[in-house]
């Protein structure tokens, strides 16, 4: 529900919750403007506007909302419903107009007609999914990962990919993947975040290539303290309604907006070396994870850097750990530094090394359903 005035939200709640208190009820104050972002965040069945109707380019803002959300409905309440704001409304695809302030009878009888047309069943709306990687310790390499693994997953093209820098102190993502400084960052995304819609985070992001998108960290330290868990409940609703694949890097702090980040994926990334300080707090990080509710399936651990015939190997880190290794990323110090140095993404600068095709074959793990051959082949061909 959307309303200029609180006072209406409040009465507009109690109504609809006399009729049907399981429904899930949202209200929000404000005007038109917002009602295409509200309607992108919450993804309602029946948006219940509530417009004084004042000017002639009510209709036209309503009309933007109506247009790219069809299969929601929308009952909108004017104090001046004349048979001609009927006839515009409904050629804008205004399901119910109604003269406000509403009569509770006509509003419900509204919204049991609603209930008739959807017929309370409606194929589930997909959505991307979401997959954070965290540092067990610094050093770990665990950013250039995530941003050259979100970089691959959209190399097939028919994937859209989302990388969010949630390292809110000393995030670059975006640097391992664009030279070219953000306009945009996370914090100027959440000061607008009641009119986030996936235009406006599309138009906040770098376009490394047509599918793959990155959300730089703020730029100033003092600016991480404006973003809130509930900020990326939305941010993630949004991105998620955008793209097939949405990547977080948490850096390695496990605190509220991080834990909010983990609750919403599906695939929760490790990055360690085979080093013993690595695997000490690896096995911190894990402890604290799975004491916190995560399950260890959800737990993917990677080693980076590795080089045969270390001192500490996989099975042992394995054994000591208690989890298994999904994936080795091999040292190629010279490729990754000049991928990391020139601000261009590895399967661009050097598409056969061996870490880019370890991410790659990373990426095709996720891919579902998996295709023989897959799109790896053709990455590497030639």
């Amino acid at each position: 529900m959307l309303s200029y005035s609180k006072e209406n939200l409040e009465s507009l709640r109690r109504m609809v919750s006399s009729w049907d208190g399981a429904v899930a009820i949202t209200g929000t104050e404000g005007d038109l403007e917002i009602a295409a972002p509200l309607a992108e965040q919450e993804h309602p069945d029946v948006l219940v506007v509530d417009s004084r109707c004042e000017h002639a380019g009510a209709l036209g803002v309503l009309e933007t909302t109506t247009a790219r959300y069809p299969a929601m409905t929308v009952i909108l309440l004017c104090p001046n419903a004349s048979p001609e704001l009927l006839r515009d409304a409904m050629r804008i695809g205004v399901r119910e107009l109604l003269p406000s302030p509403v009569d509770p009878h006509a509003l419900l009888t509204a919204l049991e007609r609603v209930r008739q047309r959807l017929n309370i069943s409606k194929s589930p709306r997909k959505t991307g999914r979401v997959m954070s990687w965290i540092a067990c310790k610094g050093g770990s390499g665990a950013t250039f990962l995530a941003s050259n693994f979100a970089n691959t997953l959209a190399a097939s093209g028919s994937k859209r990919v989302a990388l969010i820098d949630l390292n809110l102190q000393f995030g670059d993502a975006a640097l391992f993947l664009s030279d070219q400084p953000p306009q945009t960052t996370l914090s100027e995304v959440i000061r607008q975040i009641r009119r986030l819609d996936s235009a406006l985070l599309a138009s906040s992001m770098i376009h490394v290539t047509p599918t793959c998108h990155v959300l730089a960290a703020p730029e100033n330290l003092a600016e991480s303290g404006l973003i809130k868990p509930e900020h990326l409940d939305t941010l993630l609703s949004v991105a998620a309604s955008h793209y097939d694949y949405v990547v977080l890097d948490l850096g390695r702090s496990l605190d509220a907006l991080s834990l909010r980040a983990l609750d919403k994926s599906e695939t929760i990334f490790l990055v360690i070396q085979l080093t013993l300080p690595f695997i000490r707090d690896c096995k911190r990080l894990i402890h604290a994870l799975t004491s916190l509710g995560y399950s260890r399936d959800k737990i993917s651990l990677v080693v980076n850097r590795h080089e045969k015939g270390g001192d500490i190997t996989v099975q042992d880190a394995e054994r000591v750990l208690g989890q298994k290794v999904s994936k080795i990323i091999p040292n190629s110090y010279r490729a990754v530094a000049a991928s990391v140095n020139q601000g261009v993404p590895l399967l661009k600068l050097a598409p056969r090394d061996p870490v880019g095709k370890a991410l790659a074959e990373l990426a095709e793990t996720v891919e579902t359903p998996a295709k023989s051959g897959g799109w790896l082949r053709d990455i590497f061909r030639g």
